[in-house]
């Protein structure tokens, strides 16, 4: 009997996501030339409907060190709670968009708008929120967060999935209101491990 050909071939090794991911995909932020069309982190141009909001955030390891090498993507609804399959460099609002953490002060930002509330598949209406994808030096598999708003107390006492976790983790998950430099901003700090460990989901 001749042996399964798939027996006799080793485990192909797995290697994390950095530091090359910034090489190919954050072309800015390890110094090289950017191409004409990126897909970055502005998802919505001046001129888009809705509330125009700043994010920014950092990335913490479970020692509470900085991770300034991490690459992240953001998809989301828009302000109608609509979701558009379709990516456009023309269009006002694209719901996809990368960003990095700086090698400096370890800072991600994005531009975007505050979405609308989506309802899940059974038809339960989900608190606005934006789906955070991370991928970092150490992460074999991405990870899979969402971003809640914290001034939408209301939406997510009632969002299915923002009540999936136990009630003391789920703050990790919300983004907190502030001003940057006069702007409607949101802060969301993701911590990989340790006793503030953000919730990530499996997918």
């Amino acid at each position: 009997m001749i042996p399964n050909r798939h027996d006799l071939l080793p485990e192909t090794p797995s290697q994390t996501a950095g530091p090359y991911v910034h090489i190919g995909l954050a072309l800015a932020a390890a110094g090289n030339p950017t191409r004409e069309v990126e897909i970055w982190n502005q998802l919505a141009k001046p001129g888009a409907p809705g509330e125009h909001i700043l994010l920014t955030g950092q990335v913490f390891d479970g020692n509470g060190n900085l991770v300034r090498d991490s690459f992240l993507e953001f998809w989301q609804a828009d302000h109608q709670g609509q979701y558009d399959p379709i990516y456009d460099v023309e269009k006002a609002f694209n719901g996809f968009g990368r960003t990095a953490t700086t090698f400096d002060a370890g800072d991600w930002t994005l531009h975007t708008i505050k979405p609308g509330q989506v309802a899940d598949q059974r038809g339960q209406p989900m608190a606005p929120h934006i789906n955070v994808t991370l991928f970092a030096r150490g992460i074999n598999i991405h990870l899979q967060t969402r971003l809640y708003f914290d001034d939408e107390a209301e939406a997510n006492a009632r969002c299915p999935v923002y009540n999936l976790p136990e009630p003391e983790r789920r703050p990790t998950l919300l983004a907190r209101r502030c001003e940057i430099d006069g702007r409607l901003a949101y802060r969301f700090d993701i911590h990989l491990q340790g006793p503030q460990e953000t919730v990530f989901f499996d997918m």
